[in-house]
């Protein structure tokens, strides 16, 4: 190895930039999300943190209270040594104990007190609870949550399973369109409660949406957003996500034990974002494309350079391409760019076509992306 650098060894670089994910997550963003980021009194994590380091007194949608009890069990299951295991219990107890209608199923959002603010349902936010039930099950050796899943994804499936494929979204959404969004989710929460409970109806689940979006959500090599009451696509311009498109790869890779197809399809819905996707001047995945991949919006959330990593490392792992290793770096790099503020711990979400930033507080419904990222991340570094 005399002579040789780090750039001209990917698999260095992308080591180098999980040792800098590591002290980022347990030495900055953790701290500052367990301490300002949740609310003792109430049982509840903050929807926002101030660039002040302070929560925004705002609507908490359950959707993010869930996320959050994820991200917690995960930080745990990663090593932090913060309070974990407290806050992530606690916020479940309440979400159970409050979050819940007369019909078993969950309600949309909280006022800042805490207090039941908008009683509809909706399957993006069921989805995520059921995710939440998955890692918290697993993390706080709590097998009964596993039940609760169980349960609940009943009443659900009897009220909103839909005969020509997938589920009615709940009483949020104005249907149509349909979305394959909250699909996604649901497909991550069941391959989440599969790996969790090894409860068979989960995997099933599982490739029941893994070939619902092969048959019908992929518009050539894209990942459509937006579809009518038979899952035909809806608009001349037909969406698709860049975003979207690294993350179903992701998920198509993880199901791929279980499908013959899930890899073919996962490398064209990489290959699609990449190609057109990607603005090298950032260094960022943009927001929005056509299916037919011209730029619809060039702005760029932070959301989308978490699935990009996400995508990357997978392919890494399974292909051992050195390219790949390239691209995981990269990947980390555009998002650094989102982490790296004057709030330590905090984060900026919207970066403009020209460069600049929307100032606003942090979300904290990246934190779900984020950790989901840097723990492939580390996972791929650690395994070897």
């Amino acid at each position: 190895m005399s002579g040789e650098t780090v750039e001209a060894r990917p698999d260095l670089e992308l080591a180098a930039a999980a040792a800098a994910a590591r002290r980022w997550l347990f030495e900055e963003a953790a701290p500052v999300w367990a301490d300002a980021g949740f609310d003792r009194d109430r049982g509840l994590f903050a929807e926002q943190i101030s660039w002040a380091g302070r929560p925004e007194p705002v609507t908490r949608r359950l959707r993010v209270q869930a996320r959050q009890i994820y991200s917690f069990c995960e930080l745990g299951r990663l090593g932090w040594s913060g309070p974990w295991a407290e806050q992530a219990e606690r916020a479940l107890d309440r979400l159970l104990a409050a979050g819940r209608r007369g019909d078993g199923l969950f309600v949309h959002t909280f006022d800042d007190r805490g207090d039941v603010e908008d009683e509809r349902c909706d399957l993006y936010d069921h989805a995520f609870v059921l995710f939440a039930l998955a890692h918290a099950g697993a993390a706080l050796n709590r097998p009964d949550l596993f039940d609760t899943a169980d349960a609940l994804f009943d009443l659900w499936e009897a009220r909103y399973r839909r005969p020509t494929g997938g589920f009615h979204e709940g009483e949020v959404e104005v249907q149509p369109p349909r979305r394959q969004n909250p699909h996604m989710h649901l497909f991550e929460a069941a391959l989440a409660l599969w790996e969790a409970s090894g409860r068979e109806r989960w995997l099933k689940l599982a490739m029941e949406l893994e070939r619902l979006a092969e048959d019908r959500f992929l518009i050539g090599d894209a990942m459509g957003e937006y579809f009518d009451e038979n899952w035909s696509p809806l608009g001349a311009r037909r969406l698709a996500e860049p975003g979207h498109c690294f993350e179903w790869a992701w998920l198509f890779d993880r199901a791929a034990g279980h499908s013959a197809s899930a890899l073919e399809a996962s490398d064209r819905l990489c290959a699609f974002a990449r190609r057109n996707g990607l603005d090298a001047a950032r260094g960022v995945a943009v927001n929005a494309l056509t299916a037919d991949g011209a730029v619809v919006d060039a702005d760029a959330r932070l959301w989308p350079q978490t699935e990009r990593l996400k995508c990357a490392v997978a392919r890494w792992r399974r292909t051992g391409d050195p390219e790949e290793a390239r691209e995981a770096v990269d990947a980390w790099r555009g998002l650094h760019r989102y982490l790296d503020t004057p709030v330590r711990g905090v984060w900026r979400d919207r970066l403009k076509a020209d460069g600049s930033w929307v100032e606003e507080p942090a979300p904290a419904s990246s934190f779900y992306h984020i950790i989901c990222s840097l723990s492939a991340l580390l996972a791929a570094v650690d395994k070897d």
